[in-house]
């Protein structure tokens, strides 16, 4: 079969899924991360994510081959020469001079608190003013002298308009700045090249675009965990106003989509701070829920499917969930869970939004054949029937036994077949 008519099987497997339709066979999306450097010994690692793209891309592309997902899957990484320029302080990671995490580890994520409390209506007033005089230099302090790109409106007669700029950390910051733009380039490309490559091999994309939950933006970039917590109790209102900034601010970036000639609109939310115990039902439905809810419906409303990939555990938040999803049309977006009953997952939401994962990544690290392949069948029989499953690991796979692996798909590819 030539790699046009795959792409199309694929494309129409994933769609007839996410519309609640039963598919020819049971759409095989497992998000991998370090899997492909695992199986495969050509000098590839997460360390090669942030340095080597070509590396990592042959390593990727090794994978689509022998494996045949439902979609493609690139290197989730960034340039690790872009964040060592602006000296990036929110993130660690592999092959960075000094570093602890392993070459075969993903990034780390480290939280501060890049907003202070009472810094919420400067953000609110002046989010593009707040970002660079504030966010920036203290998340990147490479970029320090971008907290002087203001302008003095009593001084705005010709070059004057300048003046506050005219500094020499200024000029450094830029030219630190231009050095990221090139090395961007590099990146940029390299990736496209890698998606063009998988396109013409015949995997689609599963989603195309990004977006976050605004309480998330807070929590993971401005104010850290245990900062948000605080504004919960003490100033839930602020949070409120900034929920509200996000939203806009997202909307505003998403308007593309309304025009794209893309045949997949997808975009993936990771659902960082939402999980059971980390705030009381009211908070969720106030300051967490709500906000997305808006987001979701404008989604819709322009032919975008939400991926909404929650994280930790959500039984306390599944009835709510289902409910609030129940709001918008049927099949009109996909959800995602780490950990909970499936067959009872599925059965709650099978006539509101396709339902993903349920494949424990430590089964494939650790567990024997057997385990692997009795825990697909139970997926494809709890899940699959009827449609509205797509199936997917629990979280992001990255050491696993190649025997496991390979008995997953091939269990799913005859087992889950139609």
């Amino acid at each position: 079969m030539s790699n046009t008519k795959q792409y199309e099987m694929r494309m129409k497997r994933v769609q007839d899924a996410i519309e609640l339709k039963e598919p020819d066979m049971v759409p095989m999306l497992p998000l991998v991360a370090g899997v492909p450097y695992h199986l495969y010994n050509i000098g590839a690692s997460h360390s090669t994510d942030f340095y080597d793209y070509e590396k990592s891309a042959e390593a990727f592309i090794k994978y689509h081959e022998e494996f045949q997902p439902d979609f493609r899957m690139i290197p989730s990484a960034q340039s690790g020469k872009i964040n060592e320029l602006a000296q990036s302080t929110m993130l660690d990671w592999p092959g960075r001079p000094g570093t602890a995490v392993p070459d075969f580890s993903p990034h780390q994520v480290l939280e501060y608190e890049y907003m202070l409390q009472d810094e919420y209506d400067e953000l609110i007033s002046d989010y593009s003013g707040f970002i660079f005089r504030k966010f920036i230099p203290r998340a990147y302090p490479g970029l320090k002298g971008f907290a002087h790109l203001d302008v003095d409106p009593s001084s705005m007669l010709g070059a004057n308009t300048f003046t506050p700029m005219f500094q020499d950390d200024v000029r450094d910051a830029m030219q630190t700045f231009i050095e990221m733009i090139d090395e961007n380039k590099k990146y940029v490309q390299s990736v496209i090249a890698l998606s063009n490559k998988l396109d013409e091999m015949g995997f689609p994309p599963f989603y195309t675009g990004k977006g976050q939950v605004p309480y998330d933006i807070i929590s993971d970039y401005l104010r850290g965990t245990l900062g948000t917590f605080d504004d919960l109790l003490e100033i839930p209102d602020k949070i409120a106003q900034a929920n509200d900034l996000f939203v806009d601010i997202q909307i505003k970036n998403w308007k593309h989509f309304e025009k794209s000639p893309m045949r997949v609109k997808r975009i993936f939310f990771p659902l960082h701070k939402g999980m059971d115990g980390f705030m009381s039902p009211k908070q969720y439905d106030e300051l967490y829920w709500e906000p997305y809810q808006r987001m979701l419906k404008y989604l819709i409303s322009i032919g975008v499917t939400p991926f909404i990939y929650t994280e930790g555990a959500y039984d306390s938040r599944v009835d709510y969930l289902c409910e609030r999803l129940s709001e918008l049309p049927q099949g009109s977006c996909v959800i995602h869970f780490e950990k909970g009953d499936f067959a009872q997952l599925k059965k709650k939401f099978s006539n509101i939004a396709c339902l993903m994962g349920g494949m424990p990544i430590y089964l494939l690290e650790y567990g024997t054949k057997e385990q692997v392949i009795d825990r697909v069948k139970y997926l494809i029989d709890h899940c699959a029937a009827g449609g509205g499953y797509l199936f997917n690991v629990n979280a992001t796979a990255e050491k696993v036994k190649r025997e496991n692996f390979e008995a997953m798909f091939d269990t799913a590819r005859t087992y889950g077949k139609k």
